[in-house]
């Protein structure tokens, strides 16, 4: 029982985790071959996930040599490290401090941006006939987006799966959402605004979070009570001081506008 509870756990983070990454490097990829053409846009986006899958190959054999106690304390100083900084954003966001994510207001940032890039091309044919020829910026464009969100997906895999031996549950979690937002995405060929996104990220910096503290307390020989079951509890703690925090931070912000005299 507990062993699936770890298993599930590492699924739901991996899935979790990369279906907001993955949402966020389709917008830009969308935005690249709307403006610049389909072409440039899926090649830079394959050579992306070629060059992850390489990555992966590369380090993942080396990752297993760790020995597990030094990879626990290390994975969970990077998970707590990452975990924390989607917290933060994601308490502030809720608290009303920083504005909520869009993708349509995000997709409309890229599209400007990108058009107003030197020597935008025509994603169709030119005047003679023949087929534009590859728009080497936006494959790179492409490519980036696909490259950094990738590498996030990639930590959050290997973060939850590679110390409690469930990389192959992380990873079909992380698959399944990459597949999934590029199955919808194909399909209504518009930003994923619907994709309730900072939601995802709240949820994504608590299981990270409460990943990070389990593996960091086993590596320094902390017993935890029900074993892997421990890792709902933490959860649970990290969603009351995190909902705690948003309370304290709405506080704050009404008392400080208050006080600058605004209603």
């Amino acid at each position: 029982m507990i062993s699936l509870i770890h298993q599930y756990a590492s699924m739901a983070a991996a899935f979790t985790g990369s279906l907001v990454e993955a949402v966020e490097a389709f917008t830009i990829v969308l935005a690249v071959g709307t403006v610049r053409g389909w072409r440039s846009a899926l090649l830079g986006a394959l050579l992306g996930v070629g060059a992850l899958f390489a990555t992966a190959a590369i380090f993942g054999p080396a990752i297993a040599q760790v020995p597990i106690h030094v990879l626990q304390i290390v994975i969970g100083t990077l998970l707590l490290l990452f975990g924390a900084r989607w917290l933060r954003k994601a308490i502030l966001r809720s608290a009303g401090v920083i504005a909520l994510h869009d993708e349509d207001i995000a997709f409309a940032r890229e599209t400007h941006a990108i058009r107003s890039s030197a020597g935008v091309r025509s994603p169709l044919r030119s005047n003679a006939g023949a087929r534009s020829p590859l728009d080497t910026l936006a494959a790179l464009a492409a490519f980036k987006a696909v490259m950094l969100e990738g590498i996030e997906v990639i930590v959050i895999v290997v973060g939850v799966g590679a110390a409690g031996n469930t990389l192959a549950s992380a990873s079909i979690g992380a698959l399944a959402a990459c597949l999934l937002v590029a199955a919808v995405g194909a399909l209504i060929h518009r930003p994923l605004s619907r994709v309730p996104e900072n939601t995802l990220k709240f949820i994504v910096g608590l299981l990270v979070s409460a990943f990070g503290l389990f593996w960091f307390g086993e590596g320094i020989g902390i017993v935890w009570p029900y074993a892997d079951a421990a890792i709902v509890g933490l959860f649970a703690s990290l969603l009351v001081l995190s909902r705690a925090a948003v309370g304290l931070v709405r506080q704050a912000v009404t008392a400080r506008l208050g006080q600058a005299g605004w209603k």
